[in-house]
Formats: C-alpha cells, sequence, structure tokens
C-alpha cells in the first residue's frame, strides 16, 4: 500500500508518498481500504515542526478516514465487513489502508460521499466540543467563529445555526458571498478591517457571548476582551505560528513569539468580569473513547436530520499532497481538503 510520509521538519519538499507492506489486522481490529482522508492545519504544524503532540520523523500524519472494511480480525463481528465506514486514527490517516479498533467504527451516512464523510470527525467533534460540550451555546446568544470559512469554521457554522444563535464570522472577503448562502448572519473582512472594533460595532459596544478562536497569540486577548457578560472564549488551535514560516529555525521562532504573546488568565478577573475560557484539543481525548461515541452519534443525527452538511472545498490525490498543503496555507480553501489515494 502507499502512504503520504513526512520525512522530516521542513516545507513542502519533505512530503514524498512511499509504498510499505500491506497491513494485517489484530484480532480486534479491521482493515478499511481507505477511500478519502481528511488534512487538517495540525498537519500542517506538524510537517514544520511546530506541532508538540505529532509524532516523530519520519512518519504519516491524518486523523480522520472514510471508506471500506477490508478485512477483520477474528474477535470482530463480520457484519463490518465490506461495510462502508468513518473512522478516526490516531496519527496514519493518510495512507492507502489503515487499521483501527472495531470500537472506533461508524457507519458512512448513504446521503454523503467518501469525501464529505471523511469530513466529519476532525472538524465537526472540534466544533460539536466548542459549542454544545464547552461552549454552551443558547438561542438566545451570539457567537463570533473565527476562520469561519475554514473546516471547523463551517462545521461552527452549521451547529450553531441549528441552535438558533446569532452568528458572526471572520474572513476574507471573497468567501463572504459563499458563507452568506450558508447561513451566516453577519461576515467580517479580517484581512482589510480591524475585526475587533467591527464586532463591537454590531454589536452596539456588547460582544458576544462565545467565540471559537485557532489564532493564538495575542488574538486570544482580543477575543477575551470581546467577550459579553457571561461570555465564554473557546481557544483550539495556534494557527497564527504558522503564517510565513516553512520550518526549520524560523518555525520554531515563530512558534515562539506566538506562545509569549500568549494571554495569562487569572481567577479573579474572570470572576469579576462574569467570562470563561477553555481549550480543545482532540489529540488529548484518547482516553475518553465513550464521550467521543456519543458525540459523533449526536452528529450523525444531524447529518440525518439533515443539518449537518459537510462543504468539501478541494480534493487532491496522495501525490498532489504537497499543492493540498500549500492550498490550505495560503487560506484558500472553503470548507474541507480531503486526500484522496
Amino acid at each position: 500500500m502507499r502512504q503520504i510520509v513526512n520525512t522530516s521538519n521542513g516545507g513542502y519538499e519533505v512530503l514524498d508518498v512511499q509504498e510499505v507492506a500491506d497491513l494485517q489486522p489484530k484480532s480486534n481490529e479491521v482493515i478499511i481500504k481507505v477511500k478519502a482522508s481528511g488534512l487538517n492545519f495540525a498537519d500542517i504544524l506538524a510537517r514544520k515542526g511546530q506541532y508538540p503532540d505529532g509524532p516523530d520523523k519520519p512518519c504519516v500524519m491524518g486523523y480522520e478516514v472514510s471508506g471500506v472494511v477490508a478485512s477483520i480480525g477474528n474477535q470482530v463481528d463480520e457484519e463490518w465487513l465490506g461495510k462502508e465506514v468513518i473512522t478516526f486514527t490516531r496519527f496514519k490517516g493518510q495512507a492507502e489502508q489503515v487499521a483501527v479498533r472495531e470500537s472506533q467504527l461508524f457507519e458512512k451516512p448513504d446521503r454523503l460521499s467518501f469525501e464529505e464523510a471523511a469530513a466529519l470527525p476532525v472538524n465537526y467533534l472540534t466544533a460539536h466540543i466548542l459549542i454544545t460540550v464547552m461552549g454552551s451555546l443558547q438561542s438566545y446568544e451570539s457567537i463570533l467563529i473565527h476562520n469561519v470559512g475554514g473546516g471547523v469554521g463551517i462545521a461552527a457554522l452549521d451547529i450553531a445555526q441549528h441552535i438558533g444563535a446569532t452568528t458572526y464570522g471572520t474572513s476574507s472577503k471573497r468567501k463572504h458571498e459563499f458563507l452568506a448562502e450558508r447561513g451566516l448572519d453577519y461576515a467580517i473582512d479580517y484581512r482589510n478591517k480591524d475585526w475587533f472594533e467591527e464586532l463591537m460595532e454590531l454589536t452596539d459596544g456588547k460582544g458576544v457571548e462565545l467565540i471559537t478562536d485557532p489564532l493564538g497569540g495575542k488574538e486570544w486577548k482580543r477575543s477575551y476582551k470581546a467577550l459579553r457578560a457571561t461570555g465564554r472564549l473557546g481557544m483550539f488551535g495556534i494557527s497564527s505560528a504558522s503564517e510565513g514560516t516553512s520550518g526549520g529555525i524560523g518555525a520554531m521562532w515563530s512558534m515562539l513569539k506566538t506562545v509569549v504573546q500568549m494571554p495569562f488568565y487569572h481567577p479573579l478577573p474572570l470572576i469579576g468580569k462574569n467570562r470563561g475560557v477553555f481549550g480543545v484539543n482532540l489529540g488529548h481525548l484518547w482516553h475518553e473513547p465513550e464521550k467521543a461515541k456519543v458525540w459523533m452519534q449526536e452528529i450523525l443525527k444531524g447529518v440525518e436530520e439533515g443539518w449537518i452538511n459537510p462543504h468539501v472545498d478541494a480534493i487532491f490525490q496522495f501525490e498532489e499532497v504537497a499543492e493540498a498543503h500549500r492550498y490550505i496555507e495560503e487560506r484558500k480553501n472553503i470548507g474541507k481538503v480531503i486526500l484522496r489515494p
């Protein structure tokens, strides 16, 4: 089988498609023939050496796939054989085959393509935890979704609209028409305007109750400042650390600068201002499989009911993985980028 290997830290040249022996299932595992694999910003950070949770190089990244169960271990229910499924992977998902436990399997909804199905696990689980589980967004509240045109942003918009909250989102101007068609109430052009000033003007100086922020650095300070009373800031990434770097020493300095700019939240001001802050990292939830299963089932129910609709922006073949990385880094995608074997 073929897999995408990060041979070392660096630019696009470190990505290589290599052949390895086919996988064989352990007694409690299934082997999935991958039809589509998700590409996420964490993969970009990992390539550059900016992702502390990433495996040592050389490595195969990838957290989510859709495909067909090709073989099973002797302890696995035979009914899974030949089924179209979605699954999480703790790395190694950007390959033609993946091995996972039976407990990690979910049947692919019939109305979704393999590419659309592969857009569900990381983006929609992250958004669900940010908004529903920890953010507790209510119908009478409002939310600011940073990078609303990205994969997690589109997922967050679906969920927030279903709840009935008023939605604000930051994105480049060229994405605004699409986002309006998806139902975003207020789009903010963060490239040509100060998003904080625009948001405060739109909300009559009040701010919003929930902000989802993958930016990191000094932007977390501004997001916290934009919270209304009882507001919550959900942090789930540090994408600003990756801008303008290709790996190596430059990437490490950029990460250090971003970390230095991050705020510290003392309990007393939080109490005084009636605000909350929290973080989300799917990679640190592998010890909570029971919760992940419940959350994923709620997402699949949303697919069935029609209010969760993953949007796949671009599909790249494995051999085009460098172009796929560049596409995300240049903020060209609206929604999900998928790799196809």
